[in-house]
């Protein structure tokens, strides 16, 4: 059995891109223009009525704007797959666009075939994006991985390790030494280097470290004393 077309919804406030997009859809046998819209309010109301398959959205229209009917558009005709195409594909509009709910976003500037191969890819659940947006993307991406790493503490070392669990069990810094054979002024810059490296210098907020890492158990830790003196 044939398969049916992708049901388009085109939304643009100017009139010439739209008959240019419409003679590009028509040219191509498995996409149908079931209909357009000059307005954000218009491309909603439209969207409601007709039950597109994709809807590419302008994201600057009178009443609602692109990012504000992609919005609702996904939630009253949640079938429907949305494409922005816009002049700009500055950070702010294409993360808004995307958790707004759109699967595609290209720039106006786009070679007509990537439109086609947008709707299409969205059509069967994928994302499609121009070049330029999937940079912005890829590198907010790379930001956040280097954000996120950073917000890790350093692995602890055997030492520091031993220093940490002494210290949340009570001991002073001279009775760490003798248990670990070095001498206070080592334990020292050892508890200084876990600290810093944990960016912790409170020792409720140590214990509560251990215990997360599993360095000491919970049931070790009823009450938590104040950080032990150095002697």
């Amino acid at each position: 059995m044939e398969s049916q077309p992708i049901r388009v919804l085109l939304a643009d406030d100017h009139r010439i891109l739209r008959e240019g997009l419409k003679s590009l859809l028509k040219g191509e046998t498995d996409i149908r223009l079931v209909g357009e819209a000059s307005t954000g309010t218009e491309a909603v109301s439209r969207a409601v009525e007709l039950g597109p398959s994709v809807v590419i959205l302008d994201i600057t229209m009178p009443g609602l704007n692109g990012l504000q009917a992609t919005s609702q558009i996904v939630t009253r005709v949640p079938g429907a797959r949305i494409v922005i195409l816009s002049m700009t594909c500055e950070e702010e509009f294409v993360v808004q666009a995307i958790d707004a709910g759109a699967s595609g976003y290209l720039i106006k500037d786009t070679a007509p075939s990537e439109l086609i191969t947008a709707i299409r890819e969205v059509h069967k659940g994928n994302a499609f994006f121009s070049p330029a947006v999937s940079k912005i993307l890829l590198e907010r991406q790379k930001k956040r991985e280097t954000s996120e790493m950073k917000s890790i503490p350093e692995e602890l070392t055997h030492r520091e390790r031993d220093v940490l669990q002494m210290l949340c069990d009570g001991f002073t810094s001279k009775e760490i030494g003798e248990r670990l054979a070095i001498g206070v002024k080592s334990v020292e810059k050892l508890r200084q280097q876990m600290m810093d490296k944990l960016g912790i210098h409170d020792l409720a907020l140590l214990v509560r470290y251990a215990i997360r890492q599993g360095i000491v158990k919970e049931d070790r830790t009823q009450t938590v004393p104040a950080l032990p003196k150095n002697t």
